[in-house]
């Protein structure tokens, strides 16, 4: 090697190590005070741009959306180049688009890749709002729109806490975002863009704002969470609609016959009567189980907040340990006959019903579909015909609280709380967190800033501005801490 070229490429490489240790010193000097300081500065603005993005309907499961749906992902693109991303993209699927970003600082310095979606749930029924989902009201400190939770607001935390790290100095390492606009429909396309986009997505963890706290009293961190079947059913009587009068009594109703199967899914004990439906429900251990019922959870006020009386589910669990380490069956809708105004004397032809079946960890969605199906289609009496149709589907996960990653988020809630978050399980499903661990070997750090009276997929959405702020300082915090751990 030339003497010339050799004293270029040491000077070459001395830049860099400058560029690298000049980053890190700028990183250092955006404290937590300076971080605070210059989101209270710009919280208006932040707030502002969240609401222009809740305005988009962007409802992926109605195709009539498909323009809105659009929009929030050219929006979202947008968004990250402004706070400071190198690349953003708007990249094709068979569906809804998925929007890619970075910022990529040095190729051996860590990469975190910040997961979210900016689809959102159909709002209806419209008429149960007290404002209209689409235009965002802010009422006692709370956000009111369909998304502001779930998961727009969580989601514009990251790429907000971007900005607060780009304007002062840039962030430690490289960060790359995949933001998609079919998780509420089960992230079909985004596994197949995972799959041929592995290298894009090479990252030493992934970051996720898609789940709760436990409240801004006693913040949390999800360690685990429900895998979900779901499926959709069709039962078929006679071949046309007839008269209850002259046929009733006589041919089997299909709303009736649905509903009778469906009763007999579950014993007197809730415990669900699928056959093999708990051959791979683990049995968690006392301690294990002691530990899920010491977060703060008081009964009383879970009811009062509810409207309800008393509560029900699987005898021999707690509250807390139905809606986290065990399996559920609900029914999430059923139709048929008349149901318009006034009186029609009909017996249906058919009758629907949608199904959706909470797992834990090491049921495998598919093989639980298929028990269902099995299952459902062998208690149909004679006189009625079954057609179960599976939805979407994802296995749950388990989060080690071990990993540099986890610690990383226990210290910046420790940093912007004050207070150690408790790992808690959560009730709810983000089926691709599995599909991550399995295409891309990473897992996911769940630090979501929701609460669970947040009313997620239910009429008066809402998202807390003390949360939506709170959860940028935190981000911040993460990197930062990251960072240090990962030197």
């Amino acid at each position: 090697m030339p003497a010339s070229f050799s004293a270029q490429f040491i000077i070459f490489g001395l830049h860099i190590n400058k560029i690298k240790n000049l980053n890190q010193k700028n990183m250092a000097e955006l404290t937590p005070e300076h971080a605070k300081s210059y989101i209270e500065a710009n919280k208006d603005r932040f707030l502002n741009e969240l609401f222009e993005l809740l305005r988009i309907p962007s409802v992926s499961a109605d195709s009539k959306f498909k323009g809105d749906v659009r929009q929030a992902a050219d929006y979202v693109k947008a968004a990250l180049l402004k706070a400071g991303a190198d690349l953003a993209e708007v990249c094709e699927t068979e569906g809804h688009p998925v929007v890619y970003g970075e910022k990529m600082i040095d190729p051996s310095l860590p990469t975190v890749l910040v997961y979210g979606h900016y689809d959102v749930q159909p709002a209806d029924p419209y008429e149960l709002w007290d404002s209209p989902p689409f235009e965002p009201v802010v009422k006692d400190g709370k956000i009111y729109a369909r998304g502001a939770c779930d998961d727009k607001g969580q989601m514009y935390m990251h790429i907000k806490a971007f900005e607060t790290m780009s304007k002062n100095g840039g962030a430690p390492y490289n960060l790359k975002f995949m933001i998609e606009g079919e998780e509420e429909i089960g992230s079909e396309n985004l596994a197949v863009f995972v799959e041929q986009n592995k290298e894009k997505l090479n990252a030493d963890l992934i970051l996720i704002s898609d789940t709760s706290i436990i409240s801004t009293e006693h913040p949390s961190i999800t360690v685990g969470l429900r895998g979900l079947s779901y499926v959709e059913i069709e039962v078929t009587g006679p071949n046309r609609d007839l008269h209850s009068g002259v046929y009733g009594g006589a041919v089997a109703n299909p709303i009736n016959t649905l509903c009778e199967m469906i009763a007999s899914l579950k014993d007197e004990n809730n415990h669900i009567t699928i056959p093999g439906f708990y051959d791979k429900v683990e049995e968690l251990s006392t301690a294990q189980r002691d530990a899920i019922n010491k977060a703060p959870f008081d009964l009383s006020e879970y009811k009062r907040e509810l409207g309800i009386k008393d509560i029900e589910g699987e005898a021999g669990y707690s509250t807390l340990e139905r809606t986290g380490i065990r399996p559920t069956l609900d029914v999430n809708g059923i139709w048929g006959g008349y149901i318009g105004e006034g009186a029609k004397t009909v017996l249906p032809s058919k009758a629907y019903a949608k199904i959706s079946m909470r797992l834990v960890p090491h049921q495998i969605n598919d093989e639980i579909t298929e028990l269902f199906t099995k299952h459902f289609e062998s208690i149909a009496p004679d006189s009625v015909t079954v057609k179960v149709t599976p939805h979407h589907g994802g296995d749950g996960v388990v989060v080690p609280t071990d990993s540099i990653g986890y610690k990383a988020a226990e210290k910046a809630f420790e940093d912007a709380w004050g207070k150690t978050p408790i790992p808690t399980r959560d009730g709810g499903s983000i089926p691709i967190v599995s599909m991550f661990q399995e295409v891309l070997g990473l897992d996911s750090i769940l630090m979501g800033f929701g609460l669970d009276d947040d009313a997620i997929h239910s009429p008066n959405e809402k998202y807390g501005v003390f949360n939506f702020l709170k959860g940028i300082e935190t981000i911040v915090r993460f990197h930062q801490r990251f960072a240090e751990m990962k030197k």
